[in-house]
């Protein structure tokens, strides 16, 4: 067997000793999803913002809060992706600093019971955290979706998942596992529009 098929059999099984453990966590998965359907009902504003791997996923989710999760009779998501205007993110982050490049966005956006939903691997990225702080002191919900021991996040957020990994690759893969099952039971709570065959 070479080294590649042991690298294979090796991420294989360190994913699914992450998911078995977060198996534990099924029950705030499924609160952050109710939370997310009662905030769509509500005509409340998503916003999510993360870094690197953590933009993909924040980026990604939108798309899917977006579109995949139209439901019929049901109102729509109102959602955006910080990391998605790449001017804006740039101009922010040339003229103040990296750090505010998501804190000056929602500062034109965000309004009390609006939802913030951070990524982040480490819990730690100092942009991140400061949008969660600005967002909280705004009466926003704030969700973290982390990782390792959770960092600055899990004590900042209302609500938070922790994938039990130290291996950025592997948080990041769970992270967008845990998104498809929050929008797979979006779908599945009401009549999904859009099917994938």
């Amino acid at each position: 067997m070479s080294n590649t098929d042991n690298s294979i059999k090796s991420l294989f099984a360190e994913q699914i000793k992450c998911i078995e453990k977060l198996s534990k966590q099924e029950k705030q998965i499924k609160k952050i999803t109710n939370i997310l359907i009662k905030k769509r009902d509500a005509g409340k504003m998503i916003f999510t913002v993360g870094n690197g791997g953590s933009a993909s996923t924040a980026s990604h989710f939108v798309s899917d809060l977006l579109k995949t999760c139209i439901t019929k009779k049901d109102r729509r998501f109102k959602a955006i992706s910080l990391v998605d205007n790449f001017p804006v993110v740039l101009a922010w982050a040339n003229d103040v600093s990296y750090a505010d490049i998501f804190v000056e966005q929602l500062n034109n956006f965000i309004s009390k019971g609006d939802v913030l939903i951070a990524f982040s691997g480490s819990g730690s990225s100092e942009n991140v955290v400061k949008a969660m702080r600005f967002a909280k002191k705004q009466g926003a919900l704030c969700i973290g979706i982390t990782g390792m021991s959770g960092g600055s996040l899990k004590k900042i957020c209302d609500e938070c998942i922790i994938v039990p990994s130290n291996d950025m690759l592997s948080i990041e893969s769970i992270h967008l596992l845990l998104c498809h099952y929050i929008v797979s039971s979006i779908r599945n709570h009401g009549t999904p529009i859009f099917k994938y065959e």
